[in-house]
Formats: structure tokens, C-alpha cells, sequence
């Protein structure tokens, strides 16, 4: 049902106390408080509201936010509480993406947030300002703080500082049965009373211990939540919260809590000030003359800004301490031995990047091993359905210009896509999902982090710089985790300079037929797939020096730093890392790639059998473009390849080979022998492979990645940028390669 604010009789600026049974649990009151209060600087007339069809008038609901630190298996407590009724967005005004979903107990409808994962309340990136921003201002009915039960002490400093901004404090301690075997035990009963909220024991991934979360959430209705100023500060920073406590409950009322904003203010938090301006609550002269008065007189003895900030955070650590030493018990001290170990192997200055080369060797010969026959497969399958969809269009007397440009064109490439694709995928993805979830990834990370700080770019680079293996254009959209507007322009300008799954294809089909020709069986796939990974690594060091570039240029900075969390090692569990890796991966990048290879192969067709002067359209734009592909040591086909495989990586040779024969649609190859004949009869030598191979490394994005780069950065210009730097270093690498060999073997 949609409803506009004026038949609710609402105009800009109006508050709503109370919508339905629950004032701050109601969904359709909540956002309806939000809308309207947005409204400030619009016409109400323009905006509508949608009510969920779910709810219903008997029902009660409310809302539990979801917060914690990255890693401790918040995500998976919200899927394990919504199943599938959730849907993602953005905050507003924010490009960190949001997560909710709804469940039912009984007689309530639960609206489950998840929040960002973040360290801290105290805002020093945007992921802890919105945390802290909807703890504070939107009031949920309950907070659950998940925490890692074998990481009790750092956890409780962020549920610490949760439980001082609300009371309606729930304590998820999660990964229960890890801590088990590591000997870890933590006292949940003892916990509870020192806080005085509910504590829970949970093990999301089984599901075990999600239901008392709605158990817990009535319990906070009956007691009212926590304790208290649980943190407690030097005496002179006592007194001058104690001074300004008074001024501030005046100012802000119930808003948030006055203590917790004494402390907010006394530290000169800025974000908190105009969080405040924001909502109609600007600091007023009192609370102003209050708080000079209170840092004067602290500065007098010695306590400034600085000393303010640190003996905040210090204090929260303390009582952190304090609160393991009664409720935790270690029994095997030696429990992180086994970690320790390996991760002085995985992130030490001598074997850490060795290390990383064979991970990434093995991840590729066993994707490029396993490929082959089922890429044979799906292949054989799919053009049989062009066989039906033949007869079928005979069948029906469908006319051949509509016929042939549907089914030679669009499922054609779209069936090449698919069989090329989908194999090395469905191989690649639940590998990496592996070392993702062992806890491998934020190692390479780590290691990767003292090269990106040299280039003057942010360590979290090397996470998004991963995820463009997979995929560039959802590694574009995972940039949002760097929390530098600048260092984020860099990341999503040279996230294309590491070839995405679109591309290793043609790249290893190259190196197979001109580079590793004579080596055969298991031999011949580890040579292919040990240049495979240095190709891999001349795109990591092009990445690398692009970013320095761009940091010394057009996008000169200081580097900031970053927390990065090295996660406990785990077992991965196999079948959730299928369904991820399928599902959320797999099938996503293939459904996105699909979509866009489905029009560019019309526009093949269209290319091919269109014909001016008696030849088709692509042989006169092979024509123009040779003189210049020729310098870059390939031909004029090469390069309309590329330009026409910006639709879809994956079509780049397949377009080659239709254009050498002269054909007005993509060919199938049951045999590489017959591909590598087509290619050196039309020229083709060791050169023109290892240039095709080093432009198919460097050249532009694809069209869906440049998409996804001009929703990100808003700039038509940053997206030309985005497309003219990997271009511009492809050409000048083929030009400078080619020129080279071409004089060490005499071409000239």
C-alpha cells in the first residue's frame, strides 16, 4: 500500500510520536519520522510512503540493530534471524551499504539492522558514524553487541561503549564452540550481572542460540536495560562531565544520553556536533561557555585535547580488562600457538610473499586443470539449444532477419559467454571463498598494505584489489570500505590493471598455444598456470605503480591508516562456502555479464553482415585501426576485438577468430590445434601473443565496470580517467614490447 505524507495529513518538519502500537518499533512509524524529517528542504507532495503489505494491525513490532567488529559472525547471526526476508541499499547520504530484514515470533515482527562492522563509537571512519548515528538517534528497541567469544576483551570494548550511549543492550557472544576447543570459557551468568543486560552464548553458524535473542529483547521491556556509567574516568574529567551534564540534558533532553554526549563534547567530537546541527540541535551559547570553562580549567593541570581522547578510549579498554579478568577463564594458555605460528609464516618480511605467489599459483592450475572439460561440456550442451532454437524459428516461418540476429547473435554470445565463463568461475570463486573464510585473505592483505602505503594509496586496497579477480566492477562497488575520498578514487581507477575472470580465458588460451605449446598433460597446465601468475603479478606491480602515479599527480595525498584485524584461522565449511560462492558470486557476476554480452553480440552481427562496398562493416574498421595496432605489435582485428569485447571480456577472441574467417557470427572450436592455425596463418607469432596478453592485462574497463565507476564516483570525467590510465599503460607496454623484440630478433 502507498500512501502520500498529505493524505496522512503530514507537511515538512512534522514529528511523529506515535504510529501504531510501538512509537520507536513501528517500521512504517520509523520511517515515516525519517521521511518527514528529511523534508525539511523538499515538497512533501513529491515523496510517498510505503507500508509493508506483512504488517499487520494485531501485530507488535519492533527493531534490533545488529552491531559488532568485523569478524565475529554478525553477518551471519542476520541471515541466520531473516532467512531470505532482507534487502540492501545505502545509508542516506552515505555509500556504505545497509542490510535489513524482518522475521515473525508470535505475535511481533521483528526488523532486524545490521550496522556496519566497526571498532569503536567514537567516529573516526563513516562505517562508526553511522553505527554510532543510529544507536544514538534512531532508538531501536534493543542493540545485540556480537561478540567473538575468543576475543572477549577487545569485543567488550565496543559493547561497552554501545551500552553507554543505550541501555537496551542485548550480549550475543558468538563462536561459542571455538572458543570451546580452544579451552576458552566465559562465564555468561557472571557477565550478565556486571552489566546488568542479557548475555547470550551463540554459535550463528549452526543456528544455535538465535531464538533466545528474542527472549533476551523482552527482558530489556521488563528490567529497562543495563547499568550505568560503567566507565569510570580520572576525577577531573569526572567533575567536568558532573559540570556539564546539566547544560547538555537541558539542550538535548532525551535525545540521547547526557553523560555519554558530556563526554562526546568534552573530547570535541565534531561528528557528534554536527550530527546534532543536522537534526535541528545546534550546540546553544550555554553548553558553550560550559564546556570552555571545563576544558580551560583541564588544561590548566595539564589535560588537553589529546590527553582527553586517550584517556576516553583508555578507560573503556580498562574496564574491558576487568570485566575478562572476573568472567573469563583460559585454560590452555598456549590456545594460540597454532596462530601465532602461522601467521609468522604467512606475514613475515622473508616467506609471506613466497607464500602468497604458490597460494596463487595453486588457486590458478587447479582452476585452469579443472576448466577444461567442463567448459567442453557446456559448450556441446548450449549449441545443441541453438540447434532447437533453429527449428523452432523454421517451425514458426520466423523470418531470417529477425531470426538469425537473435539466435547467431545475442545466444550465440551469450552462449560463448557462458561456457567460457561459468566453468573457470564455478572453480575459481569457492577457492577463494576458501581462503577468505580460513583467514587467509586479511594476511595478504597485511602483506600487501607496506607496498600500498610506499605508493602513497590505503592498505585496504589490496582487499578490493582481490576482489577484482573475481570480478572489477563488484570490486569497484566493495571500494566503499576505504573510508579517504582520495585514496578511494585511486583504488577504483586501477582496480581494472588485475584481469578479471572475464579475461583470463584469452589469456591463457595464448599462453597455452604460443608460450607453453610443446609442454603437455599435468606439466603443460603448471607451466600455463605458473605464467598465468606472473601475469597476475605484473598486474599487481602495474597496480601498484599507477597508484603512485595518481598519488603524486592528479590525486596528491598523505596515506592514511587503517586497523586491520587478523582473524582467527577456521575451518571453512564447504557447503556454506558453495552456496557463497555460487549464489552470491558465481551466478551474480554470470547473470551481469549476460546481460551486457546479450546486446553486444546483436551489435556483432549487425557488424558482420551489414556490408558497405561489398565487405562488412568490421573490415573497414580493421582496415582504419591496423596502422596503429601494428605499432603495438598486433593488427587491426586484435584491436576491434578489444574495442567490441568491452561488452564482455570473455567475446574478445571468439570476435578474433569470427573476423580472420570472415564469418557473419561467432564459430565453435572443438580443437586448439584449429585455433592456433587460424591465428598464424593471419600473422600471428610469439610476439603479437605476448602483446595481446599484455593489452588483455591493460586496456579499459568493461562496459558493465564502467558503469559501476560512474554510479560510484558520480564524474563522467573520473570515468574517462578510469578508462584512459589502464588503456594508456597497455598501449605504451605493447609499443615499447614490440619495438624491442621486434629489434633483438631482427623485424626491423
Amino acid at each position: 500500500m502507498r500512501r502520500r505524507l498529505q493524505d496522512l495529513g503530514l507537511v515538512p518538519g512534522t514529528e511523529i510520536e506515535c504510529l501504531g502500537k510501538s512509537p520507536l518499533g513501528d517500521p512504517a512509524a520509523y520511517f515515516i519520522r525519517r521521511t518527514v524529517i528529511a523534508l525539511r528542504r523538499e515538497d512533501a507532495s513529491q515523496v510517498e510512503i510505503s507500508v509493508r503489505k506483512e504488517q499487520k494491525k494485531h501485530e507488535t513490532t519492533k527493531v534490533i540493530a545488529l552491531a559488532g567488529n568485523p569478524n565475529v559472525g554478525k553477518s551471519t547471526v542476520f541471515n541466520g534471524l531473516t532467512g531470505r526476508n532482507q534487502h540492501t541499499g545505502n545509508w542516506p547520504g552515505k555509500t556504505v551499504e545497509s542490510a535489513r530484514g524482518i522475521c515473525r515470533r508470535r505475535e511481533t515482527l521483528f526488523q532486524i539492522v545490521d550496522l556496519p562492522g566497526c571498532y569503536s563509537l567514537l567516529s573516526h571512519s563513516e562505517e562508526e558514524e553511522i553505527a554510532r548515528d543510529y544507536i544514538c538517534f534512531e532508538h531501536p528497541d534493543a542493540v545485540l553487541a556480537v561478540c567473538d567469544a575468543s576475543c572477549m576483551e577487545r569485543n567488550l570494548n565496543l559493547a561497552l561503549q554501545i551500552l553507554e550511549t543505550t541501555p537496551r543492550v542485548i550480549l550475543g557472544i558468538n563462536l561459542m564452540d571455538e572458543a570451546e576447543k580452544k579451552q576458552i570459557h566465559v562465564d555468561l551468568d557472571s557477565l550478565s550481572g556486571e552489566l546488568g543486560i542479557p548475555v547470550i552464548g551463540m554459535t550463528a553458524r549452526s543456528g544455535q542460540g538465535l531464538e533466545q535473542i528474542f527472549e533476551a529483547a523482552a527482558v530489556l521491556d521488563q528490567t529497562g536495560g543495563g547499568k550505568r556509567a560503567l566507565v569510570r574516568y580520572s576525577d577531573p574529567m569526572e567533575k567536568a562531565i558532573e559540570a556539564l551534564e546539566p547544560v547538555i540534558r537541558e539542550w538535548l533532553g532525551d535525545t540521547v544520553d547526557a553523560r555519554w554526549a558530556s563526554v562526546r563534547i568534552l573530547t570535541g567530537d565534531e561528528s557528534f556536533k554536527r550530527a546534532m546541527e543536522i537534526r535541528g540541535k545546534a550546540m546553544p551559547e550555554i553548553v558553550k561557555t560550559v564546556w570552555k570553562e571545563e576544558t580551560d580549567r583541564l588544561s590548566r593541570t595539564g589535560i588537553g585535547q589529546d590527553e582527553l581522547q586517550d584517556e576516553t578510549a583508555e578507560a573503556f579498554i580498562r574496564k574491558a580488562e576487568k570485566l575478562c579478568e572476573k568472567t573469563v577463564t583460559y585454560e590452555n594458555r598456549q590456545y594460540a600457538d597454532r596462530d601465532r605460528l602461522l601467521d609468522r609464516l604467512f606475514t613475515s618480511r622473508y616467506t609471506g610473499f613466497p607464500i602468497m605467489f604458490l597460494l596463487l599459483l595453486l588457486v590458478f592450475w587447479i582452476t585452469v586443470s579443472g576448466a577444461n572439460y567442463p567448459s567442453s561440456l557446456l559448450f556441446g550442451l548450449l549449441f545443441r539449444g541453438e540447434d532447437l532454437l533453429i527449428r523452432l524459428a523454421s517451425l514458426s516461418n520466423l523470418p531470417e532477419w529477425i531470426s538469425d540476429p537473435l539466435i547467431f547473435g545475442v545466444y550465440r554470445t551469450a552462449a560463448w559467454v557462458v561456457s567460457v565463463m561459468l566453468p573457470p568461475m564455478a572453480i575459481f570463486f569457492p577457492l577463494f571463498t576458501i581462503l577468505e573464510d580460513f583467514g587467509y585473505l586479511p594476511r595478504a592483505a597485511f602483506n600487501l598494505d607496506r607496498c600500498f602505503k610506499k605508493c602513497h594509496a590505503c592498505g585496504k586496497q589490496a582487499l578490493t584489489m582481490c576482489m577484482g579477480f573475481g570480478c572489477n566492477a563488484a570490486a569497484v562497488t566493495g571500494c566503499r570500505i576505504i573510508d579517504s575520498p582520495r585514496e578511494r578514487m585511486i583504488a577504483i581507477l586501477t582496480n581494472s590493471l588485475v584481469p578479471c575472470n572475464g579475461r583470463f580465458p584469452t589469456i591463457l588460451t595464448l599462453i597455452s598455444l604460443f608460450l607453453t605449446g610443446t609442454a603437455a598433460g599435468a606439466a603443460g597446465s603448471f607451466l600455463s598456470a605458473l605464467l598465468l601468475a606472473a601475469v597476475i603479478l605484473l598486474g599487481i606491480c602495474m597496480t601498484l605503480l599507477a597508484s603512485r602515479l595518481l598519488s603524486g599527480t592528479i590525486l596528491k595525498g598523505i596515506p592514511s591508516s587503517f586497523a586491520l584485524e587478523l582473524p582467527p584461522y577456521r575451518r571453512p565449511l564447504i557447503r556454506k562456502v558453495l552456496v557463497r560462492s555460487v549464489f552470491d558470486r558465481t551466478l551474480f557476476v554470470l547473470r551481469r555479464a549476460i546481460a551486457v554480452a546479450a546486446p553486444s553480440g546483436l551489435l556483432l552481427w549487425l557488424a558482420a553482415n551489414i556490408r558497405i562496398g561489398g565487405y562488412p562493416v568490421f573490415y573497414w574498421c580493421t582496415e582504419a585501426l591496423d596502422p596503429f595496432a601494428v605499432m603495438l605489435g598486433m593488427d587491426g582485428v586484435i584491436l576491434l576485438a578489444f574495442i567490441l569485447g568491452m561488452a564482455a571480456n570473455e567475446i574478445v577472441l571468439p570476435v578474433m577468430l569470427m573476423m580472420y574467417l570472415s564469418q557473419d557470427n561467432l564459430q565453435q572450436f572443438h580443437e586448439m590445434s584449429a585455433v592456433f592455425r587460424i591465428l598464424t596463418e593471419n600473422g600471428w607469432t610469439w610476439i603479437t601473443a605476448v602483446c595481446t596478453i599484455l593489452f588483455s592485462l591493460m586496456h579499459w574497463p568493461c562496459g558493465t565496470a564502467c558503469a559501476t565507476i560512474y554510479r560510484e564516483t558520480g564524474s563522467l570525467r573520473w570515468t574517462l580517467v578510469a578508462i584512459l590510465l589502464p588503456a594508456g599503460m597497455g598501449v605504451s607496454a605493447c609499443f615499447f614490447f614490440a619495438s624491442a623484440a621486434r629489434m633483438l630478433t631482427g623485424g626491423f
